[in-house]
């Protein structure tokens, strides 16, 4: 398969970065294997030396998680990647693998809790300082920058409340001073939002969400141009091992080919379901970028080609009325996990953000009656009526 054309997504996503043996097979291979044979002693001095190409041990790249990372380069436009064994290892990669004692991370406060506990807590232990500001006003980032602020981290939209953080607006602060963006880009997926092209240097995805898709394994993936990967990453990978197992670059193989199908079918859904959600007087308030009355609504116009297959809502009743809710639904389970072909719920004040204090979670508004809800593949009118049903028992 040529690289040299420019291939839509949906084409992309099937058959970039495909590599085959010389059985010919369709499906790519699993090289289940920790290492390689070399034909000479002298062979082997030449692929470690960097004179040969070709591979060396798994752990530092293996043909089938190259095969994966090749089809990421191709969907987000990337010069070069590397897969990971968990999102929150591409996450804490991206940033440790650039950052040294005494540097400063400027990060949006709304994040994933393990995302918020890397940056709140273990950086500042290796003596690596960072400010959390509330993301949706550009001039916060710009007022927290020091003469040692080396990287901005955010994600858009965030985790659980969908804010939008404007992500051209703070890469320019980024390049002014000669710092990195690191984009968190799960909830968007490749398909609805690309960082890169926004001006971010570096992008991350928990692989474990859309890419997989289908509740199968773990993986992330860290990409960005070949400089940066091989002057920060590429050491730090080969020696911390952080890397993907070769099954599960597999399973991510297979779950991008029907990527663009499950986004479009979950997206409609979720629009769909958020109108319905706003309308019912059970309600208070519904988030979901693809509505005219997101608090953001401009910047989503401008970098995002969708909403999300995810919808964040919060019941008057507060957190009786969210357990309620969540136990009444028979469609719909109850999950901490998103992006799933299958429709998921979850409250994130007692799951995901649990381990935020009281005064944080209410700042990012994650109050007792906030539900996130991701958005499965199954047919629209069965989830409604689930959602109809289980808010008429409260």
């Amino acid at each position: 398969m040529t690289n040299n054309r420019k291939l839509r997504p949906a084409t992309q996503l099937v058959h970039g970065g495909t590599t085959r043996s010389r059985f010919g097979e369709t499906s790519e291979a699993i090289y289940l294997t920790q290492g390689f044979v070399y034909e000479s002693s002298e062979a082997a001095e030449a692929r470690f030396k960097g004179e040969d190409p070709g591979f060396i041990y798994s752990r530092y790249a293996n043909p089938t998680t190259d095969m994966f990372e090749r089809r990421m380069c191709m969907m987000e436009g990337a010069e070069d990647a590397r897969a990971t064994a968990s999102g929150m290892a591409a996450i804490s990669a991206a940033l440790l693998c650039q950052l040294q004692a005494g540097d400063h991370v400027v990060s949006a406060r709304a994040l994933f809790g393990s995302c918020r506990w890397v940056v709140e807590t273990l950086l500042p232990r290796y003596g690596i300082q960072s400010t959390l500001v509330d993301g949706r006003d550009l001039g916060n980032f710009e007022a927290a920058i020091r003469p040692n602020t080396k990287v901005f981290f955010l994600e858009s939209p965030t985790n659980p409340t969908l804010e939008v953080v404007d992500i051209a607006g703070v890469a320019r602060l980024a390049n002014q001073i000669g710092a990195k963006l690191v984009v968190d880009n799960v909830f968007a997926t490749p398909l609805l939002q690309k960082p890169l092209e926004l001006g971010a240097h570096v992008v991350a995805y928990s692989a474990t969400k859309h890419i997989d898709g289908q509740g199968r394994c773990l993986g992330g993936v860290i990409l960005s141009d070949k400089e940066w990967i091989d002057e920060h990453l590429h050491d730090y990978f080969r020696h911390t091992g952080p890397s993907l197992s070769p099954f599960n670059a597999w399973t991510l193989l297979k779950g991008l080919e029907t990527l663009p199908l499950r986004v479009r079918q979950q997206t409609d859904n979720a629009g769909r379901i958020a109108d319905f959600l706003a309308d019912h007087p059970a309600v208070g308030r519904v988030i979901y970028p693809g509505r005219a009355d997101h608090p953001q609504a401009d910047v989503c116009a401008r970098q995002m080609s969708g909403g999300s297959s995810l919808v964040a809502f919060e019941l008057k009743g507060g957190k009786s009325a969210a357990f309620a809710l969540q136990n009444a639904l028979e469609v719909v389970q109850i999950s901490n996990n998103l992006g799933d072909s299958k429709s998921l719920v979850t409250h994130p004040a007692t799951t995901t953000h649990k381990n935020l204090s009281e005064e944080a979670r209410d700042e990012l508004g994650i109050g007792p009656g906030v539900v996130r809800l991701s958005v499965g593949i199954e047919d629209c009118e069965d989830l409604v009526d689930d959602f109809e049903r289980a808010l008429s028992a409260l």
